[in-house]
């Protein structure tokens, strides 16, 4: 499928042709149901750098990311390689690379990405990979996330029978 590397691939990728990539941007995600929460942010994360990577949680680090609640279904949904394929299919993002560990410090280190992008959720001090991507050299942006969606508000949403705005 294309824009869905496997990491040594798109390592190659990025030393062998640094124009179509430099600067490059990454960010990392769940990303189970896609929602305008999740399409803005990588929008804005695109506009940072010329290439925008994506690393996509595994379906094995999503279950441990995001443990069963009561009444509702396992995480996630929807399964990697269907997540990976939309993803891939938006326009913001340049290529997909699925990771199976609970953070992103193995593909800062491998691809050493100029830019670091995550949720204004975040802080510098509850960024699991700030040490990783400082040591590294790697710029970190927090972008405001302008839509207050996610992915466990939809499930609530759907469970009771309540719309999301």
């Amino acid at each position: 499928m294309q824009g869905i590397y496997q990491l040594e691939q798109l390592q190659q990728e990025i030393l062998l042709h640094p124009e179509k990539w430099r600067p490059l941007v990454l960010t990392n995600g769940c990303f189970d149901l896609l929602h305008v929460g999740h399409v803005r942010y990588l929008q804005t994360a695109k506009t940072l750098g010329k290439a925008l990577i994506v690393g996509l949680n595994s379906d094995a680090s999503v279950g441990q990311l995001k443990p069963q609640q009561a009444n509702f279904p396992p995480r996630p949904l929807i399964t990697e390689g269907q997540r990976a394929e939309v993803l891939s299919a938006l326009k913001a993002v340049d290529g997909v690379v699925i990771f199976p560990q609970l953070t992103a410090t193995h593909l800062i280190a491998t691809l050493k990405p100029d830019i670091y992008v995550k949720g204004g959720d975040y802080t510098p001090e509850t960024l699991p990979e700030y040490p990783d991507a400082i040591a590294h050299g790697v710029r970190i942006e927090l972008v405001k996330v302008e839509v207050g969606a996610s992915t466990s508000a939809i499930i609530k949403g759907i469970l009771e029978g309540s719309r999301n705005e």
